[in-house]
């Protein structure tokens, strides 16, 4: 089989990325963990890990400043495409971010760039449902205490860095 291929790709902007640089530290057919650099440099964000929870529909990732200090976990909400014949995933995102800072305070952003894309018809009502109804299962599950449980497929291969 094909090696694994893992491609972001973003409504707005519109652009479709494939994360040649990520290494893949864990995959199934539910669960993708990455460790990455920004492909973008930042003021503050320089690299990170990320879980895939392909089939819950949203991404986990643990955000590292330059002195490899937590700044955040940031939650993307997203939906998946699967290529068997060339073992390659498309990930979406669908716009709407939940950030969990490390005093455990949440924020859900972007919430207007879903609006925008619905007005636009960037984005179906389908997809519009799927957004809003993955949101709403990740802040339930933050609020039930339950992400401690999400962070551990980070936390469980994650190497110290040096």
């Amino acid at each position: 089989m094909n090696e694994l291929k893992l491609y972001r790709k973003r409504i707005i902007p519109d652009e479709c990325l494939l994360l040649e640089n990520d290494r893949i530290l864990y995959h199934d057919r539910e669960v993708i963990v990455t460790k990455w650099d920004t492909i973008r440099p930042k003021k503050t964000l320089h690299h990170g890990y990320s879980c895939y929870f392909l089939e819950r529909g949203f991404k986990v990732s643990k955000f590292y400043d330059h002195e490899n200090n937590l700044i955040s976990w940031y939650c993307d909400i997203i939906d998946h495409t699967y290529d068997r014949e060339t073992n390659t995933y498309v990930v979406t995102d669908l716009l709407v971010d939940v950030i969990v800072y490390p005093d455990g305070f949440v924020r859900v952003v972007d919430l207007d760039e879903l609006a925008d894309a619905a007005r636009d018809s960037l984005i179906s009502a389908e997809q519009m449902q799927l957004a809003l109804r993955r949101t709403d299962k990740l802040l339930s599950l933050i609020y039930k205490g339950a992400f401690e449980k999400l962070k551990q497929y980070i936390e469980s291969r994650e190497t110290p860095s040096l």
